[in-house]
């Protein structure tokens, strides 16, 4: 409890900052942006009144903002609530999946489950400067089937002092409670400050449940460990600075000091430790619909059952955009490009991943969805006495199709189907061509309208 008590001023401090930087992301509070997607601005500013750089400079943090204080694309379409009380802003999103999920081949196994998280975030200013409070939660400890969501080849953290193989983890109860405190310097350069006792340290991309390119798929990316897995890390400082390069290029520069040990099996804890990693990355965001990050950082025995130390590479580029015109008006394209890399270094081994991923929403009402990668897993059978690393592909399409879908919610009927690629060692174990779907029922606010 002393521990919590001593972090608890930073946390306050740094979660409002993070709920500033997030409400900035593409709002426009008196309507539609050019886009014709809904847009956000910082309250006080006007983005009709104002160009790309000119509400930049006035409105922080960066209409970029996204999980922790990594960036996306700012023509990003937000699905969300949003409500203004006095001097605060008030913010919700979230999603739940409701999904019958059956992995393929011998190690599979065919569940019902609930992938799902709920974000709400609290702004105010503060001068020239934004405090934003976020916290995310999600149920999954709850709703996925032990020991964890079945996906073939998955692997990272244990249960029941095991580690997982063929599943993926559920998230924590507590999965961010972070504050984001950013100041204007001058025209061209704003300071943050972001942290919290479960937080994201600036080290990969957008976490996947936050990319739109991911929007659709309940499925974690089998890189995850490989590129995003710190977005819930239980204690973390970041700081860094914004550059207003022009009227629409900005450029960050930011690092962490953080607790690099995944969560363990208790999911409604926050396992507070000493802020033994660090990590720091460069992001880019040239225009709108385009953003970059390269990211270095070394985690302090991240595995519970693993002695080894992890030196982390990522990089990543995505793109967004609005469909205007043609016969896929009414909708937006979301792609992202990632690469991650660990090296561990008692074993001297190193795994890359791959990562293209992208989210065509057509129609309105219709979304089609695709994800490939390619993967090292040296993991996969932990009971061995040696661990070489097998080179693994999935490659799933799927597609949704909305129910409902108005300002105040979106509900699909989806599903999709992934195929495998493998060496053929491994066939006796997972089988020649194992298959695996997803079918769902997926439920999330509609498109942000800001109400007073």
């Amino acid at each position: 409890m002393g521990r919590v008590a001593y972090c608890l001023p930073a946390v306050v401090l740094l979660a409002i900052s993070s709920l500033a930087q997030t409400a900035d992301h593409d709002m426009d509070m008196s309507g539609q942006g050019q886009s014709g997607q809904t847009t956000q601005t910082m309250p006080g500013t006007n983005m009709q009144d104002m160009s790309m750089g000119e509400a930049a400079s006035s409105a922080t943090p960066s209409f970029h903002a996204s999980s922790g204080t990594a960036w996306q694309p700012a023509s990003v379409p937000e699905t969300m609530w949003m409500i203004a009380r006095g001097n605060w802003d008030l913010m919700a999103h979230g999603t739940v999946f409701v999904t019958y999920n059956q992995q393929g081949g011998p190690r599979g196994a065919g569940k019902a489950e609930s992938v799902n998280y709920l974000m709400t975030m609290e702004q105010h200013r503060l001068g020239s400067a934004t405090l934003l409070l976020r916290q995310m939660f999600s149920a999954e400890s709850l709703t996925s089937p032990h020991p964890g969501f079945p996906e073939l080849f998955q692997t990272g953290e244990t249960y029941h002092g095991q580690p997982l193989v063929d599943h993926q983890h559920p998230h924590n109860v507590f999965a961010e409670l972070a504050a984001l405190y950013t100041v204007p310097l001058n025209q061209k350069v704003s300071w943050l400050l972001y942290g919290g006792p479960s937080a994201e340290p600036a080290l990969g991309p957008v976490t996947y449940m936050h990319r739109q390119s991911a929007s659709e798929d309940p499925a974690a990316p089998l890189g995850h460990h490989l590129q995003d897995s710190t977005h819930t890390s239980f204690g973390v400082v970041t700081t860094g600075f914004i550059l207003n390069l022009s009227k629409v290029a900005l450029f960050k520069v930011e690092g962490s000091a953080f607790n690099g040990h995944e969560p363990n099996e208790q999911r409604w804890s926050i396992q507070l430790a000493p802020l033994d990693s660090w990590s720091f990355r460069v992001s880019a965001a040239p225009t709108r619909n385009w953003t970059a990050q390269y990211s270095y950082g070394r985690l302090l025995h991240p595995e519970a059952l693993d002695p080894n130390n992890e030196l982390r590479q990522t990089g990543s580029l995505e793109y967004n955009r609005a469909l205007s015109g043609g016969p896929l008006a009414q909708g937006n394209w979301a792609t992202s490009l990632v690469w991650g890399r660990k090296h561990k270094e008692l074993d001297n081994t190193t795994q890359n991943s791959y990562l293209l991923e992208s989210t065509l929403n057509f129609l309105e009402r219709n979304y089609a969805y695709t994800r490939l990668e390619l993967v090292d897993k040296d993991e996969l059978f932990p009971q061995a006495t040696i661990h070489p690393a097998y080179r693994i592909g999935a490659y799933t399409v799927g597609g949704v199709r909305d129910l409902l879908h108005s300002e105040h919610w979106q509900v699909g009927l989806g599903g999709d189907v992934t195929f495998y690629s493998k060496p053929a060692v491994l066939d006796t174990v997972y089988g020649n061509a194992p298959v695996s779907f997803h079918l769902f029922v997926r439920v999330r606010p509609g498109l942000m309208e800001h109400k007073h």
